[in-house]
């Protein structure tokens, strides 16, 4: 897997001045560049694919609509950023949240998965891929176990590693907050993998394979269907630090776990669906205007 290239800052800002000119490849472009920010964005704040896909084609229809608005009164990214949140925060629903993700309830079934059958879905449980799906899933669903502000204060500040500043504008709140949000979500986050996570406490026994039957019986997991183990994506240049984690505190473990969380790659779709839009008329920027 192929790391994912951003188009830096000043090319972005260049296709938004082309976009608003009138040229329709420079929009199409523009979308690649930003697609993959709000798709993984979405994803780790909704958890379901299907859901994230929902909330980022509707994010990128906001964005190129309101070109006309970004003023450069900050970092293209950042503006990009703050209108996906706050449609992340206002506008989607989510359905995974409908189960009533917790950490309490997070505890209760691993407790439960370890006092199973070890002989249940043997088969799945040696399947490596499975597995892998076990713990990505793991950690995109410790995010739901976080207040909806918290998550994106921490999924913004140690996945997107954005400053207290930008974080701040991003999100429309003070900079103390938002390091207090982010503060929160480290610390409930921490203490729940200390407890039951052997990457971040090598104490701990790996829960992931014993976690299959469980996960399987409860309907979060379909070995026939697994949403991200074999979703297309772009690996984080993360491997020396997952290689070198007990060398670091349990903070720094939990951020580079994270961080070593591969960069899902956009579905194609979204740039079509912006070029079906852009050909319909529909965008006044696009028509001589």
């Amino acid at each position: 897997m192929a790391k994912e290239t951003y188009t830096d800052e000043p090319s972005l800002e260049r296709l938004v001045d082309l976009a608003k000119e009138g040229q329709k490849d420079a929009l199409e472009e523009l979308v690649r560049g930003i697609q993959g920010r709000i798709y993984n964005l979405a994803l780790r704040t909704l958890f379901l694919p299907a859901d994230a896909e929902d909330a980022s084609q509707e994010i990128l229809i906001k964005v190129i609509t309101h070109l006309a608005d970004f003023k450069r009164e900050s970092r293209f990214t950042t503006w990009v950023f703050r209108i996906a949140t706050n449609h992340l925060l206002t506008t989607h629903k989510c359905r995974a949240e409908k189960r009533g993700f917790s950490f309490e309830r997070a505890e209760e079934g691993i407790e439960a998965a370890l006092s199973m059958s070890s002989s249940e879905n043997v088969e799945a449980c040696e399947n490596a891929l499975v597995v892998e799906e076990v713990r990505l899933a793991c950690l995109q669903g410790m995010l739901l176990c976080l207040s909806r502000e918290i998550r994106l204060a921490f999924i913004l500040g140690v996945v997107f590693e954005v400053t207290s500043v930008e974080g701040s504008q991003i999100l429309n709140i003070t900079q103390e907050t938002f390091r207090q949000r982010l503060s929160r979500g480290r610390k409930q986050i921490r203490k729940f993998m200390t407890k039951r996570c052997s990457l971040v406490n090598p104490e701990n026994p790996c829960a992931c394979a014993k976690l299959i039957p469980h996960e399987i019986k409860i309907k979060m997991l379909d070995p026939e269907n697994l949403r991200f183990a074999n979703h297309r994506c772009h690996a984080r240049e993360t491997g020396a630090a997952v290689a070198q984690m007990h060398e670091l505190d349990e903070l720094r473990r939990v951020a580079v776990l994270f961080r070593s969380h591969p960069d899902y790659a956009a579905p194609e779709s979204f740039v079509e669906s912006i070029k079906k839009l852009a050909e319909s008329g529909r965008l006044e920027m696009l028509n001589g205007r």
